[in-house]
């Protein structure tokens, strides 16, 4: 057992004092405020609990940096992203994609990331042709990192709306029904001690009505998270105006019924009366601004969802950035620069730091499928240690060391992450930092495309 006294705590109420913390068997089995600390307790300064990125894409990671030169048409879209993005996949191999995903995973712990949701749809390894041998190679490396991860296999069966099959290089997401739903099977058998298993459809445009039917009905079989990209796209919601006679939201609404199961991630494009309804359902939003942002999705109208109920979470998506801070962060200067406003997203209370910190720990949890969130006795030993002498905390109290921790664009003042009562990250540097850089390096090295003028 390990007993951790901290001089500050966020706990579900709110910042606690001297709090000593007891881990046994990767779970708080006690947890006291106000307390003195004891012989052999590990003292540490101001414990938050950790995030859940909702929406990650791996594989992703050796993308980034590379789809940021102006292609000679020069009318750049997410579209003509999703032509580079194709190379890198088809370029993947599981051995490549062990060492990515640790890559990404341990920066994802450093940061503050205790869990993840895994959004793969890159399942066939196109040298044996085994369908699972990418789930193995994540279950790997999420083993390695120490990150929690749920496993969130997602079907790709067309190129679009009205184009039955899919095209080119998509043939590498592209899986029938039937074996989609196999594998998802032997994952949920095969996912770890701590692994967590969802299913998804990428897209309604990449995923028929029917399969989808199929998977919703699987999700609420095995009590799945339910993940899916919705009205990331102005183009995804004319076709689907054009195919279904419903803007995509309206679609899903009117076929499912959908609640706290779901998670919809990006869903950029509503209309108001999308917004409210979505609201009321009970469904988390995966809102990933970094990659939204760099791939000109649009911004998500966030005040009007949250005023209705709405739950959030932040993913890391494309990996163009990971770091949960700076995700909060650009979420809230998005809305400030679209409304011309400050502090969009105070809506429960004066502090805006503190409320998308609070409201995402609490969406992550939900999109992971994880029981409870945060600090709380029976909850998962996964917390995230600050220095509260950092410079970017020091002069703040209560109130507002959040809004310090969002909204100050510093290095993180991340001292140790526990996750399942085991220490990742110790100074500031996960515990296998050189290890994975070089597996990474080793990983990547013939991957990058070559510049334009070299």
């Amino acid at each position: 057992m390990t007993t951790l006294f901290a001089r500050k705590a966020l706990l579900p109420d709110g910042w606690a004092d001297d709090v000593r913390i007891g881990v046994a068997s990767g779970r708080i089995d006690a947890l006291r405020t106000d307390a003195t600390a004891e012989p052999g307790d590990e003292r540490v300064d101001c414990v938050v609990p950790g995030l859940g990125n909702a929406h990650s894409h791996a594989f992703q990671r050796a993308l980034a940096g590379w789809t940021e030169e102006r292609s000679p048409a020069g009318e750049d879209s997410f579209w003509t992203w999703r032509e580079r993005m194709y190379g890198f996949a088809a370029a993947m191999t599981p051995e490549r994609l062990r060492s990515v995903a640790r890559q990404a995973y341990g920066e994802m712990l450093a940061s503050g990331y205790t869990s993840v949701a895994e959004f793969h749809y890159l399942h066939r390894d196109r040298t044996s042709g085994r369908d699972d041998a990418m789930f193995e190679a994540l279950r790997d490396a999420a083993e390695a990192s120490g990150i929690r991860m749920t496993y969130v296999p997602v079907l790709y069966e067309r190129a679009g709306f009205d184009r039955p099959a899919p095209e080119g290089a998509q043939a590498l997401f592209a899986t029938h029904i039937d074996a989609f739903l196999a594998h998802v099977e032997r994952a949920r058998t095969a996912s770890g001690d701590r692994g967590h298993t969802g299913i998804g459809a990428h897209s309604i445009r990449a995923v028929s009505a029917e399969s989808l039917d199929r998977i919703v009905a699987t999700a609420n079989e095995h009590g799945l998270p339910m993940h899916i990209h919705v009205a990331e796209q102005q183009r995804e919601v004319d076709q689907s105006l054009a195919f279904y006679e419903r803007r995509p939201v309206r679609w899903l609404l009117e076929r499912y019924e959908l609640n706290s199961q779901w998670c919809l991630v990006h869903a950029t494009h509503m209309d108001d009366d999308e917004i409210d309804a979505l609201a009321r359902t009970g469904a988390v939003v995966a809102l990933c601004p970094s990659t939204e942002a760099n791939l000109g999705d649009g911004l998500f109208p966030l005040k009007r969802f949250l005023a209705g109920g709405g739950r959030i979470a932040i993913g890391s998506d494309s990996q163009i950035s990971i770091n949960p801070f700076e995700e909060l962060r650009w979420l809230e200067y998005g809305q400030r620069l679209a409304t011309r406003t400050r502090n969009v997203a105070a809506l429960r209370g004066s502090h805006v730091g503190s409320e998308l910190f609070e409201r995402c720990v609490d969406g992550g949890a939900q999109a992971c499928g994880h029981p409870g969130s945060g600090l709380v006795t029976g909850g998962y030993a996964d917390v995230v240690c600050l220095s509260g002498d950092d410079p970017m905390l020091v002069a703040h109290g209560d109130a507002s060391r959040l809004d310090a921790l969002v909204f100050s664009g510093y290095t993180l003042p991340i001292e140790r992450v526990m996750v399942h009562g085991e220490w990742r990250v110790i100074d500031g540097r996960h515990v296998d930092q050189d290890e994975t850089r070089a597996a990474y390096a080793a990983a990547v090295g013939d991957l990058a495309p070559v510049e334009a003028g070299s």
